[in-house]
């Protein structure tokens, strides 16, 4: 970036911040200070935390989470089964789009089926799904290729919109994210949500203004401005000085500081977020190390002997401030499927670690590149990571991306060894599918950048996927889970807690997904 560059992000942070007190001396004005943008506003073009921190105040979903985060009904009234593979799921009357548009079943098979198309990436929000049909104005019957009891937990992450709205703008599809195509859509929102977009200066900010006619009761807040603020740094001087009222994520070494500040109060709590590391074990040759002609990570001592190099007291301790919890699931304890043999993780040995290199025919190790989110906490893990892993022999060139430029290369495969973090939408499945199930069919394995395939897995996934017992079910995946750990498919890192920073005016729950919904926030 070039001195003016700088320069003139400077100026339109510090424009926005007098904006914002300039709004907040006349409404409920919340000043929302993150370091992610949303990166789109097209409502099924991209799957991120960041993404949906602000699309879903803009769009409703036919299911929601309420203020504890338990299953509530939202543009759908109810639902239920007509056959194994059939749900019917009555909406709510009376509700309009923000552009006067009333809402119908027409916009919910429309959005169910734009969601399906190739370029979403919700496609894993709606499992199994093969179609959707008006039954009456009011009713929509959702058929799946199997039984899928998890359906309406899915639909919490598949947002609607106007059908009209969308067809008028030539936005049938989602946009392109990957491709970077620039659409109507991508930049503009026409929701039922309780927020209506005001303003979005990418990189910069998001102006959100409260819908006048929202359907359901919502807190006080009359407009929300997110501030993208890089710095950790800036972020905590505006929240003390009072430029900003929430910090969704504060740096971990800045919390206890916040703590004891006054005016200004922190919530934690678990979280649903875990930190992985994943490995490309399908090419013959890694795209991205100098390891001979061989792929190193197809021997399954090497994998182990990364998952012995880690620390993760450290980790917790260290980097997290403890504000992460380790263990060896690819999910949290806040997440239903989570068992409590979980809770045990791999001991550090990274003396065992440099022999199983050895025996794999690596005595002095190899060289490769780790791609990860130059976000913290992110950041630092990998950083750790790098030396961690360099004592046993591994050379880590470390490449730190923008979020939003490393979900291209995790959805196209373009990586050898990475680091994500990963927010179920659902329960376990909604981890193991898109992340551990073999890549051979639309909705498996969408995620799974590294092309890891374990038949077994599978057969466990493929099984409790379809199954109506939610106990039988639940446990299939705890067997998943646990095959997927001895055979080292991920290196579970840390469970992350979320922490939120606030001045102490601000009302809210701490919510598990690490994402703020604005109905449930009050001012005083």
């Amino acid at each position: 970036m070039s001195p003016a560059t700088g320069w003139i992000r400077a100026a339109l942070l510090a424009a926005a911040l007098a904006a914002g007190l300039a709004a907040a001396a006349q409404g409920r004005t919340l000043r929302y200070a993150s370091a992610f943008e949303p990166g789109t506003m097209d409502p099924h073009s991209v799957a991120t935390v960041y993404n949906g921190r602000v699309l879903n105040q803009i769009y409703d979903h036919l299911v929601a989470r309420n203020e504890d985060f338990v299953i509530e009904p939202s543009l759908a009234l109810s639902w239920a089964l007509v056959d194994p593979t059939t749900w019917r799921f009555r909406l709510r009357p009376g509700v309009k789009f923000h552009d006067g548009t009333p809402f119908s079943a027409d916009d919910v098979v429309f959005s169910l089926e734009r969601a399906l198309s190739a370029t979403s990436s919700v496609k894993n929000n709606l499992p199994n799904v093969t179609g959707a049909r008006k039954v009456d104005a009011l009713t929509v019957d959702v058929t799946t290729s199997v039984p899928t009891p998890i359906l309406p937990d899915a639909f919490t992450n598949v947002r609607i919109m106007s059908k009209a709205w969308a067809i008028a703008h030539h936005a049938e599809r989602p946009q392109n994210f990957a491709a970077k195509e620039d659409t109507y859509v991508s930049r503009n929102a026409n929701g039922t949500g309780p927020f209506m977009l005001k303003e979005w200066a990418a990189d910069v900010r998001t102006v959100l203004v409260a819908n006048p006619h929202y359907w359901r009761k919502r807190g006080n807040l009359t407009e929300v401005r997110y501030l993208v603020v890089g710095s950790a740094a800036t972020r905590l001087a505006g929240l003390v000085s009072g430029e900003i009222d929430f910090v969704v994520d504060p740096a971990v070494q800045d919390i206890e500081r916040l703590e004891k500040t006054p005016g200004v109060k922190v919530l934690t709590g678990m979280g649903r977020a875990t930190q992985f590391l994943g490995f490309d074990q399908a090419r013959d040759r890694l795209l991205y190390a100098e390891a001979g002609e061989k792929n190193p990570f197809k021997d399954l001592r090497v994998r182990q002997a990364v998952k012995l190099a880690i620390d993760r007291d450290a980790l917790v301790t260290k980097v997290m401030r403890n504000l992460g919890v380790a263990g060896s699931a690819l999910f949290t304890p806040a997440v239903d499927g989570y068992d409590a043999r979980f809770d045990r993780y791999p001991a550090y040995e990274p003396e065992r670690a440099r022999a199983l290199l050895k025996q794999a025919g690596y005595p002095d190790g190899f060289a490769i590149t780790l791609h990860c989110s130059s976000s913290q906490p992110a950041d630092a893990i990998c950083q750790a990571l790098t030396g961690m892993l360099a004592r046993v022999g591994i050379k880590v060139s470390y490449q730190p991306l923008p979020f939003n430029n490393l979900m291209p290369k995790v959805t196209t495969r373009d990586l050898s060894f990475y680091s994500l973090g990963w927010v179920p939408a659902t329960d376990a499945e909604g981890t193991l599918i898109p992340l551990a199930h073999s890549p051979n069919a639309p909705g498996n394995g969408e995620y799974n950048a590294g092309s890891y395939s374990n038949p077994n897995v599978d057969a466990l996934l493929d099984r409790a996927r379809v199954e109506l017992d939610g106990a039988k079910r639940l446990r299939m995946f705890v067997e998943a889970m646990a095959a997927i750990d001895e055979d080292v498919g991920y290196i579970p890192l840390v469970y992350r807690r979320v922490a939120w920073a606030m001045r102490s005016n601000a009302r809210m729950k701490v919510r598990p997904n690490d994402s703020l919904e604005l109905r449930f926030v009050n001012l005083d």
